[in-house]
């Protein structure tokens, strides 16, 4: 099974960088899995920026802190099966932390989870995916996790923690794709963050002006999304027929739109 697994979309630019890399490629894939809690203006999702991201190919969207920045998408959580927001928010909100999907007799789990560290208040992930992992094991042995959080020491915790349980453990949030992937000893991939797909010329995908003027006064700013310098950054992962990976390998390239 190979996957592709792309860093948070930022805005315009990385929905349209996404679209040019897999115009010809949707085929190489058996599974396309998205981050795209930025992928409207920088903040959030909409259910129509949603239609068009599936439109291209993807499979799953997963989510972060940003989910609820865009009230409109909280009834389409609960509508579809295909965008996942993290595990660990508090119960009765709207929409799922994981799925699983099916395509040429192939079943994916896909589970989010977000961090506690320098992050807002929330559950615990290591007790949530732990109490998940053995249901989702009844269906499937092909099980990964984006783990949208800030702090490296939390995302290594998870990786060691779920080594031999998941397929993969992949890090989102921070947009900054870390050069450290690897396979654990028990055959779990592993990736800090894998980074974002937008404009690299800019602070975490928006423009340099206002990121860099608030950090000099402190004052509120409208952040603006970067059109520059389009990257798109991800990993590419080919798991076997044990829930294994074999490889992994990061996907960091210059795109023109």
């Amino acid at each position: 099974m190979k996957l592709l697994i792309i860093g948070d979309l930022v805005g315009e630019p990385g929905r349209e960088a996404l679209a040019k890399y897999l115009d010809n490629k949707r085929e190489l894939f058996d599974f396309i899995v998205v981050n795209g809690e930025n992928v409207a203006g920088g903040f959030g999702i909409t259910p129509k920026i949603a239609s068009k991201v599936f439109n291209l190919g993807v499979d799953v969207v997963t989510l972060g802190n940003h989910t609820w920045d865009r009230r409109e998408i909280y009834p389409y959580l609960d509508e579809t099966e295909k965008m996942i927001r993290p595990l660990n928010f508090a119960p009765g909100t709207p929409g799922k932390g994981y799925t699983i999907v099916e395509k040429n007799g192939k079943k994916l789990a896909v589970i989010n989870i977000q961090g506690k560290v320098f992050m807002p208040p929330i559950a615990c992930p290591f007790l949530a995916v732990d109490e998940l992992l053995p249901e989702i094991k009844k269906i499937t042995n092909n099980i990964i996790v984006d783990f949208h959080g800030e702090a490296t020491s939390e995302k290594q915790a998870m990786g060691w923690n779920l080594d031999g349980q998941v397929s993969l453990v992949y890090g989102t949030h921070t947009h900054t794709q870390t050069a450290d992937e690897r396979i654990l000893h028990r055959g779990t991939g592993y990736i800090t963050d894998i980074g974002m797909t937008g404009g690299h010329d800019g602070i975490l995908g928006m423009n340099k002006k206002e990121s860099i003027q608030k950090f000099k006064d402190g004052l509120p700013a409208r952040w603006s999304v970067c059109k520059e310098n389009i990257k798109i950054n991800g990993i590419i992962v080919d798991i076997n027929e044990y829930g294994r990976t074999e490889k992994i390998e990061r996907l960091n390239l210059h795109i023109s739109i």
